[in-house]
């Protein structure tokens, strides 16, 4: 019988992250399925990678009685699909996905720990969500970090024991695309005016940009903060803002007020052409308080921009401080206008940060390089578990597609 993997996420926005996994482990033999939330971004993804979706409706927040009903939904897709690995994603679903996969006896459990919400949660919540990690962590029988810094807070925190977390390569969920797909040379100069002229930006304006979900969790307020000051000492500034708006953990109204009536901030919503975005950006701000890895940091640095981020988990090993970015404390409003204004100042460190971060993401990032080491893992767990024959089969079709 063909070899069944299941990935499941929360929402869908987030399976994209994961599309280069799913495509190597349908290339290596196995029948590919998802799992999120409803939605036309699942039934997209189904479509374009031709697999097959499951949809389980999922609250991101704490919602005991949807929970409930949603890890009946999953026992019910898992006991029909009857996978061979349940490859679970975000807290939720890790949560929920490795309860349902443990009732169903599915043979191996994986649990990706893309981030911890708790560590920017306080009482009865943050108490909650370290037993949530914890039954993850435990029920799985590998936990997948996303960065080196994760893991050493998954550790310090007692979530899991450090025996049991594995970080592949140098971190990242799936690395970076850096030749054809996030490398300035393959972005036409008349791609990048094209996004100038979307949000009116002048062809000669710097531009600043933050890429990232709309949240207050990402430092949009301390961005806000240090973009009053910037608009005014440089008169020719742009912000451009790309990601989803969010009313879970929404940014305070006056905030938003001021990032939707300055006509220098461009509110951009979801975007769909990020190359040519990047290439109009002269750095990248992200003043997260709390990340798993920073995707967008490594894509600017693909792109040969310099970044400005956070010196906490997860920021710290998407940047190489004074040699591929800056980092400066996390809430710190003075500290960030501090960073950006060094490097629109200087033309020069801007280049030599952003050289250096193309080479380090080219040298140390490479996609194949991270789905070979999750499909090892998957290979160990598999002979761990008895499934020798499944070894034997996914094996020899990898060979195939190597020699072939």
């Amino acid at each position: 019988m063909t070899p069944r993997l299941l990935h499941a996420t929360t929402v869908p926005m987030t399976l994209p992250f994961v599309a280069g996994h799913v495509e190597e482990a349908g290339r290596r033999g196995f029948e590919v399925h998802v799992l999120s939330s409803p939605g036309a971004a699942l039934d997209t993804f189904a479509r374009d990678l031709r697999v097959a979706a499951h949809a389980v409706p999922m609250a991101r927040r704490i919602a005991p009685l949807a929970d409930l009903a949603a890890l009946g939904r999953m026992v019910r897709v898992m006991r029909r699909v009857r996978p061979t690995i349940v490859d679970a994603h975000t807290p939720k679903a890790g949560l929920l996905a490795m309860m349902a996969a443990t009732l169903c006896r599915v043979p191996v459990r994986v649990y990706h720990q893309h981030g911890l919400p708790l560590m920017t949660a306080t009482g009865s919540k943050r108490r909650l969500l370290r037993v949530t990690e914890r039954v993850a962590c435990g029920l799985a029988h590998q936990v997948v970090c996303i960065s080196a810094s994760l893991r050493e807070v998954l550790v310090s925190e007692r979530l899991c024991p450090p025996g049991k977390i594995e970080v592949l390569e140098h971190g990242s969920i799936d690395g970076v695309e850096a030749e054809r797909t996030f490398n300035p040379a393959v972005v036409s100069p008349e791609a990048a005016a094209r996004v100038r002229a979307r949000y009116r930006i002048p062809p000669a304006a710097p531009v600043i940009g933050f890429v990232g979900r709309v949240v207050r969790d990402k430092g949009l307020v301390e961005l806000t903060q240090a973009w009053r000051g910037l608009r005014e000492r440089y008169p020719s500034l742009h912000l451009l803002v790309a990601g989803p708006v969010e009313r879970e953990d929404p940014i305070p109204p006056d905030v938003e007020q001021t990032l939707r009536s300055d006509p220098r901030v461009h509110v951009a919503g979801m975007v769909h052409d990020m190359p040519a975005v990047y290439r109009i950006l002269d750095l990248l701000v992200l003043p997260t308080y709390r990340e798993g890895f920073g995707a967008a940091l490594l894509e600017a640095s693909a792109m040969e921009l310099p970044v400005v981020a956070t010196r906490i988990p997860g920021c710290v090993d998407a940047v190489r401080e004074g040699e591929t970015g800056l980092l400066v404390p996390a809430r710190d409003a003075e500290a960030l206008t501090a960073a950006i204004r060094r490097y629109l100042d200087d033309a020069d460190l801007r280049r030599r940060h952003g050289a250096a971060g193309r080479r380090r993401a080219r040298q140390d990032f490479d996609p194949a390089q991270v789905r070979g080491a999750l499909f090892q893992v998957y290979l160990r767990l598999l002979g761990q578990r008895g499934c020798d024959d499944v070894v034997a089969r996914v094996s020899g079709l990898a060979g195939e597609a190597v020699r072939s």
